[in-house]
């Protein structure tokens, strides 16, 4: 049984250190790694609001800042949204984010909704 005592994330090692145990048990089913899960969510998310600062860039710029700080791939957006296809139109310019993308990506890539709503520009997809 693990026992670590979680306290108010202040460093960049402690934050990585609750990264860590969070990638660790975020599918254990046990309640008292579900109760531990809640708790690193929670300390997790406040280090993250309190220390990062997202760029006035478009939603697609922003999402994509994001995926490299996260690691992510297209693919594992698409594995959180349902369609590849999408994904990489999204990303290309060539469709805008839908609703329900919003919602997941802000959930997934830790972004406010409100970042991801902003209008931007779509490339043309006709030629003329």
């Amino acid at each position: 049984m693990y026992t670590q005592a979680w306290f108010l994330i202040e460093t960049e090692q402690e934050y990585l250190k609750a990264i860590e145990r969070y990638e660790e048990i975020k599918y254990s089913k046990t309640a008292s790694d579900q109760k531990e899960l809640k708790l690193l969510v929670r300390l997790i998310s406040e280090y993250e609001n309190k220390t990062s600062e997202l760029p006035e860039v478009d939603p697609v710029e922003l999402i994509k800042i994001r995926m490299e700080e996260f690691g992510y791939n297209p693919k594992e957006l698409a594995l959180a949204y349902g369609d590849k296809g999408t994904i990489s139109k999204v990303l290309n310019y060539k469709q805008p984010l839908s609703l329900n993308m919003i919602r997941k990506f802000s959930q997934l890539l830790k972004i406010p909704a409100d970042l991801l709503i902003r209008e931007y520009p779509l490339h043309n997809t006709i030629s003329q």
